[in-house]
């Protein structure tokens, strides 16, 4: 059995995205601990494969660049094929983000490889001929322990759950050809609608300042704008309630039915802490709670808490937040 394991390095747009250095570090503790190279898999129009040399900056020792005009746009049958064509020369793994683009891919590949496959992952090891994963179940109420004994394993991270770590490598550049004309796939992606380019994405930020109810109407997540933008590396967030009620986009709701984040900081803002809610959240690295109720259930998973009028904490925060780094 090969040590080796396969990683999708996810772009959009020609851009090189963060999930596709966090599942080149999640690859890495595989190969590393099986004693194999990490290989990543990278897609796009011609040009693309300039992004090869930060790939293997984060732990690459090879990076396979599929280059066509077909790949312009997301085309997840012709890019699920080739991987799983790729596959079939021998891995032991093969890693992607649990982003939109990769729960898409995943499992397309899993089923062409007929193996099951494990998603939305925050950790995993290898022991003996298992890689033993650890996956939040019952909207996070429990870590639930895979043991995975099929070969090749098919593998999907959380967002933010695996850091991005430089460890350089090789990151040597080869050409791949797609397994198929990428021009038949039976879905035609022919635009892409952009969002706000200035926005920094939630599976992206390592803060993130989200918003619920307890701040009374839509203008008052002016206020949490304002933290965010005194951090400077924050995105906003929002529970399902609010975007509901049409205070934030859609876009902006972290849950069980929105997105799943895992960010250094988490700071919720008038956020009671509702189940779903928690099982979008749950597994960031520091939890910050404002609400009014000392007995709110989001006190329970927050690392730090204060009790208080989240309109009338938040500008403080801003404000020692800014004039931290203005000293910083």
């Amino acid at each position: 059995m090969s040590a080796n394991v396969l990683a999708f390095a996810e772009s959009r747009s020609g851009d090189l995205r963060r999930a596709a250095l966090e599942a080149v570090t999640a690859a890495r503790t595989i190969a590393d601990a099986s004693g194999g190279e990490v290989h990543a898999v990278l897609f796009g129009a011609p040009g693309v494969g300039k992004h090869a040399a930060a790939l293997g900056a984060h732990g690459a020792d090879k990076v396979l660049v599929v280059e066509h005009a077909g790949f312009t746009h997301n085309n997840p049958e012709a890019v699920a094929g080739t991987i799983a064509a790729r596959m079939g020369s021998g891995y032991r793994a093969f890693v992607c983000a649990a982003s939109a683009t990769g729960k898409d891919i995943a499992p397309r590949v899993a089923a062409k490889l007929k193996v099951p496959v494990a998603s939305d992952l925050i950790a995993f090891e290898v022991k003996g001929a298992a890689i033993v994963a650890t996956h939040p179940g019952y909207t996070g109420k429990v870590l639930q322990t895979l043991s995975l004994t099929a070969t090749p394993a098919v593998l999907s991270v959380r967002p933010g759950a695996f850091l991005p770590k430089e460890n350089a490598k090789a990151g040597a550049s080869e050409a791949l050809a797609p397994a198929g004309d990428p021009a038949a796939s039976r879905v035609k992606v022919t635009e892409t609608a952009a969002g706000n380019a200035a926005k920094l994405d939630l599976g992206e930020a390592p803060v993130i300042i989200s918003g619920g109810r307890g701040l009374k109407e839509a203008g008052n997540f002016k206020l949490v704008e304002d933290l965010a933008a005194a951090f400077g590396n924050a995105a906003v967030g929002a529970t399902r309630a609010v975007t509901d009620d049409g205070w934030r986009p859609h876009a902006d709701q972290i849950g069980q039915t929105g997105r799943l984040v895992s960010p250094d900081l988490y700071v919720a803002c008038g956020i009671s802490g509702a189940i779903q809610h928690l099982a979008g959240m749950r597994t960031s690295k520091t939890i910050v709670a404002i609400n009014k109720d000392k007995e709110a259930p989001i006190f329970k998973v927050a690392d730090y808490g204060i009790v208080g009028d989240a309109l009338e904490i938040l500008p403080v925060l801003t404000e020692a937040v800014k004039k931290a780094k203005a000293s910083g």
